[in-house]
C-alpha cells in the first residue's frame, strides 16, 4: 500500500510542479484498489505523511523515483493534461448557479462549490448565477447576505446575475397549486412524528386520499394556521427505495418574520421544491454540489419534469475535510457565542473571512480547492495542503523584515561600527533595501541565545561573526567565508536603537507572540502581508501609535 501511495503521490507531484495533493492521491489509490476504502482513515494518514515527504523532494528526484517505481505514469505526464471538466462535456448553452443560504459565514468547502460552478460556466462561455436560498425565515439573516457578497467579491468572482429565492414566492405558489390540481400534492395534518414513522415504514396516512377540492381549500387555509398544523406533501411513492421520494414535504408554515419580506408570507417552500423550481425558472443547465445532496437529485429532477420545467444536470462531488478544523456553522456559532472563538474570523477556522484576515490569497484558495478535483472519494486534507498553494504566491510577493521574538539585550565586545544594506526581497533588487547602522549593542531572540554554547562560532545574518565565551559575546570577523568553515548557526538581530517597532503577532492557536521589528515596518499599511525572516509570513491587522498587531499566516 505504501508503494502504491508513493507512486501516485510522485505522479501527482510531477504533474503539478512538484507539489502533490493528498486528496488526489487517495482518489488514485482507491481507483486502483477499491478495497483500500475499507481502511480510509489509515489511508488518509499514510497519504498525508508520504505526500509531505515527496513534496520536500526536488523535482528531478521525484521524476527519477517515479521512473523507478512506474515509468508508465511518467509517460502519461508527457501527453495532454486532463482538464478538470473533461468528464463533464457540455452541449449547447451553459448556465450554472451557486445557491448559498444566508445563515452563516461561508468556509473553504463552500468556496469549492462556488469555484467549480463558476469555472465551468467560464470554460463553456456560459452564465453564472449567485442565488440566495433564503426561503427559511428562521435561518436567513441580513448580515449574511452582505458577508457572502463581500466574500465572493474578494474571491474575484463576478456573477452574471444575483437572485433572491424569496422574491419568487408567487411562482412557488403557482407551481404548488398546479401539483394540487394534478392530484400530485396533498395537505397533510399529521404530526411530524407520525409522518416520519409512516414514511420510514412506507405507509400512507388518510390525508393522502383527500379530494383535489379539499386539498385546494386546505392550501388556501394554510396561511392562517399555526406551524405544525399542516404541510403540503408531494405524492410520489411511499415504498420508493430512495426515502427522499416517499411523499416528502414541499411547503410548511413558518410564522417568524422574514428578514427581507417581514410578515408578507407564512407558508414557505422547503429546500428541494424551491431549488427545483428556481433551477427551472433560471434555466440552470448544470449544477455541481457536494454529495450530501445526492438523494435529493432524483426528487428535484422529478419535480422539474412534473412541472414542465427544464431539467438540470446535477453532479455531486465529495466534501473534503480539513484536519482538526471545525466547519459546522451551528457549532462555530455556539463557540463564538460562548467566547471560545474570537469570532467567525478566528485564526483557527477556514471560513473565508478567517483565511482572508490571516493572509491567504484568493488565487491560492481557488487553486487549492480546484486541485482536490471532482470525485466522490472522501479525503481529509491538512493546513499544509492549503499552505503550499499560498506560499508559492507569497514567496515572490512579500518583502522581508527582521522580527526578534522575546528580545534579549546583548553586547558584542570589540564589535566595529558597520553600515549594512539588505534587500527588501532577495530576488527583486528594484524593490529597494533596508539600511542598518550597528555598533556593539544588539537584540537577539531569547530562544536563540539559550542555544549558544561556549567557544562555538556564530553569525549575525549579513553582519558579523562572534563567539560566546564565559557568558560574554566577542566579535571575531565580518566575512562570511570565515563562518562557513566552522560556524554553527546564523541568527537574526536588531541594533538597539530608539526607532524599533513594538510588535504583537496573533498565532492560529490564539497565543500572542511579542517582540521588536525593524523601523521600516512602521511604514506598512493595514492589510499588507510581509515575511518576518525565520519566523513566517504575517499580515498587518491593526496599527496603533506605539504598536503593530499582526496575524500569523504560516511558515
Amino acid at each position: 500500500m505504501d508503494e502504491t501511495i508513493e507512486k501516485y503521490a510522485l505522479e501527482n507531484a510531477v504533474r503539478f510542479n512538484g507539489k502533490a495533493n493528498p486528496g488526489a492521491v487517495i482518489g488514485s489509490v482507491i481507483k486502483e484498489n477499491p478495497d483500500a476504502k475499507k481502511n480510509i482513515k489509515e489511508l488518509q494518514v499514510k497519504a498525508s505523511k508520504i505526500t509531505k515527504k515527496i513534496n520536500a523532494m526536488k523535482a528531478s528526484e521525484q521524476k527519477k523515483r517515479l521512473e523507478e517505481l512506474d515509468p508508465s505514469l511518467l509517460e502519461k505526464k508527457k501527453g495532454k493534461e486532463k482538464g478538470l471538466f473533461d468528464s463533464f462535456k457540455a452541449e449547447g448553452k451553459v448556465t450554472t448557479a451557486f445557491p448559498p443560504e444566508p445563515s452563516k459565514y461561508p468556509h473553504i468547502g463552500h468556496a469549492k462549490a462556488l469555484f467549480v460552478n463558476y469555472e465551468y460556466a467560464q470554460e463553456n462561455k456560459g452564465k453564472f448565477i449567485l442565488r440566495f436560498e433564503d426561503t427559511n425565515p428562521e435561518l436567513a439573516k441580513n448580515e449574511f447576505y452582505k458577508v457572502i457578497l463581500n466574500n465572493i467579491a474578494w474571491l474575484e468572482i463576478i456573477p452574471d446575475k444575483i437572485e433572491y429565492a424569496s422574491d419568487y414566492m408567487e411562482d412557488y405558489y403557482k407551481h404548488a397549486e398546479k401539483l394540487i390540481s394534478l392530484n400530485k400534492a396533498y395537505i397533510c395534518n399529521c404530526s411530524q412524528e407520525v409522518m416520519r414513522e409512516k414514511r420510514k415504514k412506507g405507509q400512507g396516512c388518510d390525508c393522502r386520499f383527500k379530494h383535489i377540492r379539499e386539498n385546494m381549500i386546505g392550501w388556501k387555509k394554510m396561511q392562517f394556521m399555526k406551524p405544525g398544523e399542516a404541510v403540503l406533501r408531494i405524492k410520489i411513492e411511499l415504498k420508493h427505495k430512495n426515502s427522499a421520494m416517499r411523499d416528502p414535504t414541499i411547503f410548511r408554515i413558518i410564522t417568524k418574520p422574514h428578514c427581507r419580506l417581514k410578515n408578507k408570507y407564512s407558508v414557505w417552500p422547503n429546500y428541494d421544491f424551491e431549488n427545483a423550481v428556481m433551477d427551472g425558472i433560471e434555466e440552470v443547465t448544470h449544477r455541481f454540489r457536494t454529495k450530501e445532496f445526492e438523494m435529493r437529485n432524483e426528487l428535484q429532477r422529478y419535480m422539474q419534469k412534473l412541472l414542465g420545467l427544464n431539467e438540470t444536470s446535477i453532479y455531486e462531488f465529495a466534501r473534503f475535510n480539513m484536519q482538526g478544523v471545525e466547519s459546522s456553522g451551528r457549532v462555530i456559532r455556539e463557540l463564538v457565542n460562548s467566547k471560545k472563538l474570537l469570532g467567525w474570523d478566528d485564526p483557527s477556522l477556514t471560513t473565508i473571512v478567517a483565511l482572508r484576515r490571516r493572509g491567504f490569497l484568493p488565487v491560492a484558495i481557488k487553486n487549492f480547492v480546484l486541485s482536490t478535483g471532482i470525485t466522490k472519494s472522501e479525503s481529509t486534507l491538512t493546513w499544509d495542503d492549503l499552505i503550499i498553494h499560498n506560499k508559492r504566491l507569497l514567496d515572490a510577493g512579500c518583502n522581508r523584515y527582521f522580527f526578534i521574538e522575546d528580545p534579549v539585550r546583548v553586547r558584542m565586545q570589540d564589535a566595529p561600527k558597520i553600515n549594512i544594506e539588505m534587500k527588501l526581497h532577495p530576488e527583486f533588487p528594484k524593490r529597494g533595501v533596508r539600511k542598518f547602522k550597528t555598533e556593539d549593542l544588539f537584540y537577539l531572540s531569547k530562544k536563540d541565545v539559550k542555544t549558544l554554547t561556549d567557544k562555538s562560532l556564530y553569525r549575525l545574518m549579513d553582519c558579523m561573526n562572534f563567539v560566546k565565551k564565559n557568558g560574554y559575546f566577542i566579535f571575531k570577523s565580518k566575512d562570511y567565508e570565515s563562518y562557513k568553515k566552522d560556524g554553527k548557526m546564523i541568527m537574526h538581530w536588531l541594533p538597539i536603537t530608539k526607532d524599533l517597532v513594538e510588535v504583537e503577532v496573533l498565532m492560529p492557536n490564539k497565543k500572542v507572540i511579542k517582540g521588536l521589528a525593524e523601523p521600516l515596518v512602521a511604514n506598512l499599511k493595514e492589510g499588507e502581508i510581509i515575511q518576518f525572516e525565520r519566523f513566517g509570513f504575517c499580515k498587518l491587522d491593526k496599527k496603533e501609535k506605539n504598536k503593530l498587531h499582526f496575524w500569523y499566516t504560516h511558515k
